[in-house]
């Protein structure tokens, strides 16, 4: 058999089947759904076997439960294949299931074209394209997608660092990138940041997300923020405007603030 010009036969220069792994999930009444919408909770187990072969057949053999060590190693023996990359200064994470950056403070360009606009702003009335101020900003891409965060300072960020919700109208309220028609990038990888970045800055403002007024403080929510950074032409956005990230509406009282050593903790599982 050959993948990709690669040629797996039990032959000299081939790759031999050695190992098989296989996993185990919860059945529910309503699997497919359950498993792509919700992310695969519930109980799961995975084993590995070895692959013996009778008359030129693979066969699976009797499997043990699939450990730590196991993954450590077969990562270890893929991950020989990919090529080294020199990373730039501003990356924080690289991961072959993410990668994240920061980028500082800046002035940028930025495209409004809002749908419905309140009748009382001033700058944002109609499509406009504006320098406009940003915060430093928190790139976390995987395999699901983009998360888009802002942090309270310019400065590269530890894992103490409390991480604010981003003040882009693209971004959802749980810190993903709402892509609409926007090319998402095919790979995972450092030559990919520049069009990450592109599609958090380069896209038009049509709308804020649901719940996205509550991530500011302060009167006018975030339209009535963009639109008086507009109308007085700032050079510096008000980071402390900004709340501390949370997915969800925080109660009072609720949970501590996420800080970055808790997102990447989290954002390959």
């Amino acid at each position: 058999m050959t993948v990709h010009g690669i040629q797996f036969e039990a032959t000299e220069g081939g790759l031999v089947l050695k190992n098989a792994i296989l996993l185990y999930r919860e059945h529910t009444p309503s699997d497919r759904y359950y498993w792509r919408e919700e992310g695969g909770k519930g109980q799961t187990f995975a084993s590995i076997h070895a692959v013996e072969h009778h008359d030129g057949q693979p066969v699976i053999a009797a499997g043990v439960p699939l450990s730590r060590a196991h993954l450590r190693q077969w990562t270890e023996a893929l991950g020989r294949s990919a090529a080294p990359e020199i990373l730039p200064e501003n990356v924080l994470v690289a991961h072959p299931d993410m990668l994240a950056w920061w980028v500082p403070e800046k002035v940028r360009p930025s495209y409004f074209h809002l749908k419905l606009p309140p009748k009382d702003l001033k700058a944002l009335t109609k499509r406009i394209i504006l320098p406009l101020p940003y915060p430093a900003h928190l790139f976390v891409a995987t395999r699901r997608g983009l998360g888009v965060y802002a942090l309270p300072a310019s400065e590269r960020p530890s894992a103490d660092t409390v991480v604010l919700h981003s003040p882009v109208l693209n971004v959802f309220l749980n810190g993903q990138l709402c892509w609409g028609n926007i090319p998402q990038p095919k790979a995972l990888g450092i030559a990919a940041m520049a069009d990450y970045e592109r599609a958090v800055f380069d896209s038009w403002s049509t709308h804020p997300n649901p719940g996205q007024d509550l991530t500011v403080t302060g009167k006018g929510g975030l339209l009535r923020l963009w639109d008086d950074l507009a109308a007085r032409k700032a050079k510096r956005f008000p980071a402390k405007r900004l709340k501390p990230f949370y997915p969800e509406r925080r109660p009072p009282n609720g949970p501590a603030p996420i800080t970055f050593g808790k997102l990447i903790a989290g954002g390959t599982r």
